[in-house]
């Protein structure tokens, strides 16, 4: 049953909702803008619906309907953080038939943009189009696992401010700058005036990134080259968890992609470029 008492709004005001579905997961998500095809994002490794950066969303919608959602056992979500990104895809499908949504476009942020390659590959006649920021393809050598420095900053138990900085933005002033000032960055819960989401479960998170380093390790790298819809890749061109180098190749893969890198950028571009990436997202959306 689709709860119905929220409104749209900008992202910081709008509501938490609950759907459920026949898999016995109750999803909560949001919504925010107005239109017939709907962008679905897929979140980011140990991200939430408060994780999302509010002038991002808030661009991506102007002209169309924008939904944001916890996955199974993540945040809001009831149950169990899944262990591979094929299940997690499966869990995004049952969300999608939850609130009866057929061909929408989905834009799938690190994590979720491997969850969102395994959707077009299952279930393509639900995809319209696909945005994969800061991406690559499942199995390509190198994405078996993190930097030791990497997974040190975003990987413990606790959030690390820092560290999420040193991941997520450029070392240049203009990117730091850029990541203290971003709205939804570190002071993304506190603005939601008591709203905000639980954090996702960080041991599961890790547990599941040991498992999911293990799936991509055998898993063909050319199997996106199925992937029939348009598609846009986009990073940073610092990016030290996905290397940009692997973004080229994702979208060398698959017959119908481009590719953007943003200058001075790190895994979290779409953030410190938000305005220039919703330009650049609601054009390929248009197409």
């Amino acid at each position: 049953m689709i709860a119905t008492s929220a409104s749209s709004g900008e992202y910081l005001a709008a509501a938490n909702r609950m759907v459920s579905s026949t898999n016995g997961v109750d999803y909560a998500y949001r919504q925010v803008g107005e239109g017939t095809s709907p962008l679905v994002l897929l979140q980011h490794f140990r991200g939430n619906l408060d994780n999302w950066d509010p002038a991002l969303v808030d661009a991506l919608a102007r002209d169309r309907r924008v939904v944001t959602f916890d996955n199974a056992g993540v945040g809001g979500s009831t149950g169990t953080t899944p262990s591979t990104i094929t299940q997690m895809a499966h869990d995004a499908i049952a969300f999608l038939e939850a609130l009866q949504l057929d061909a929408v476009d989905l834009l799938g942020f690190s994590i979720g943009s491997f969850v969102a390659q395994e959707i077009a590959l299952i279930r393509p006649a639900a995809v319209r189009r696909l945005v994969l920021a800061s991406a690559a393809p499942r199995g390509a050598a190198g994405i078996h696992g993190w930097a030791p420095e990497v997974i040190g900053a975003v990987g413990a138990p606790e959030p690390n401010p820092d560290g999420y900085l040193d991941v997520f933005f450029a070392r240049s002033a203009e990117s730091r700058q850029a990541g203290v000032e971003t709205p939804g960055a570190a002071d993304r819960t506190a603005r939601r005036s008591g709203q905000a989401d639980d954090l996702a479960d960080p041991a599961g998170s890790i547990r599941r990134r040991v498992r999911l380093g293990a799936s991509r390790i055998t898993a063909s790298c050319r199997r996106v080259s199925a992937i029939g819809m348009p598609v846009f890749v986009a990073n940073g061109d610092g990016d030290p968890m996905i290397l940009p180098h692997l973004s080229y190749l994702l979208a060398g893969l698959i017959p119908q992609a481009r590719v953007k890198m943003y200058p001075d950028a790190a895994h979290g571009f779409l953030f410190q470029h938000h305005a220039e990436f919703a330009g650049d997202v609601d054009a390929f959306l248009r197409e």
